[in-house]
């Protein structure tokens, strides 16, 4: 029989075991009072394969998700732009907390930008979404696929071995930051003129359908409605293109006066064309519940999504919301 949650114990919270997820997990733990972390390595960590290859982010999910519908852990924290689009049976989210930087962050070996990178330069990521970016952007550089964890990808940049070696990356910012490595960016990519994933910065805390309402409230304590609702509405573009880790995609949302501003963006694979959709809401995250607010982001995302469709994005990336 699995343990169940007792009100007032120490909360058992699962975390992917490498040093951003503790880090991250472990920041938002402590608003959550007397906890213990419970480190679980997912399908993603073991190996160095291409996402696609594995079936996308998810693969960094379902440890996770499988320990905690064991009784094994109360709760789980994801980097919510990890999470697949479609619900997950008996799970429900808890808490979104406040987003961290939602930018990607450029790291090269001598400091310098973008922009004055030498031509043909080699820039690493693992992301056709950042691929697609660099290749518009840049079409002179070498884009070379990258995958690991934080530490190991700065290392490329001063790898012995020539072929390891890149002159730059394309990593996020919250994830630097988190590590307590943004100094390492040589620039910080503007979010208007370079949109990163939906949900990018964000944390998604999960429990079981069935939790206890102490658990339940206990975790909503540290719920940002702000982020929940912009992480919400980018998502359900990709919800509603039906796009996979292979579609390079950007979505970008804010709220601001009353008003949920949502822009995305589908790319072409080789960063050769782009189409850009945006809509408004208004939305007062004081006046409406939960519900409400989880309606009115999906119905913004649905009418973004369905701009793009119409003006052709499907010819554009592998989409399956155009069918």
């Amino acid at each position: 029989m699995t343990a169940l949650f007792k009100p007032g114990a120490p909360l058992r919270i699962g975390t992917r075991a490498s040093a951003l997820a503790v880090g991250q997990t472990s920041a938002t733990a402590a608003h959550l009072g007397p906890h213990e972390l419970v480190t679980i390595t997912s399908e993603g960590d073991r190996s160095s394969a291409p996402l696609a290859s594995l079936g996308g982010a998810g693969v960094f999910v379902s440890a996770l998700r499988d320990a905690l519908l064991a009784g094994e852990v109360d709760l789980v924290v994801h980097s919510y732009k990890d999470l697949p689009t479609a619900p997950a049976d008996g799970i429900r989210l808890a808490a979104v907390p406040q987003r961290a930087d939602p930018r990607d962050a450029l790291a090269t070996r001598d400091g310098v930008t973008l922009a004055r990178l030498p031509l043909g330069s080699r820039v690493g990521t693992g992301s056709p979404r950042r691929r697609a970016q660099l290749l518009s952007a840049r079409p002179d550089l070498d884009v070379v696929g990258i995958r690991g964890n934080v530490d190991s990808r700065l290392g490329r940049l001063y790898h012995a071995d020539d072929d390891r070696r890149v002159d730059g990356l394309v990593l996020a910012a919250a994830g630097l930051e988190r590590l307590g490595r943004l100094g390492e960016a040589s620039e910080l990519l503007d979010l208007d003129l370079w949109p990163t994933a939906p949900a990018q910065g964000a944390l998604a805390l999960e429990v079981r359908a069935d939790a206890a309402d102490a658990l339940i409230e206990r975790v909503a304590s540290v719920d940002h409605a702000p982020t929940r609702l912009a992480a919400t509405a980018e998502r359900g573009v990709l919800a509603h293109l039906e796009a996979g880790c292979s579609a390079p995609i950007a979505a970008s949302a804010r709220l601001a006066d009353g008003m949920l501003t949502l822009t995305a963006t589908v790319y072409a694979v080789d960063g050769g064309d782009r189409l850009t959709g945006s809509g408004t809401e208004a939305i007062d995250p004081d006046a409406a519940g939960p519900a409400e607010l989880d309606r009115a982001a999906h119905a913004l995302a649905d009418r973004v999504a369905a701009e793009l469709l119409e003006r052709g994005a499907a010819t554009l990336a592998p989409l399956g919301g155009a069918r």
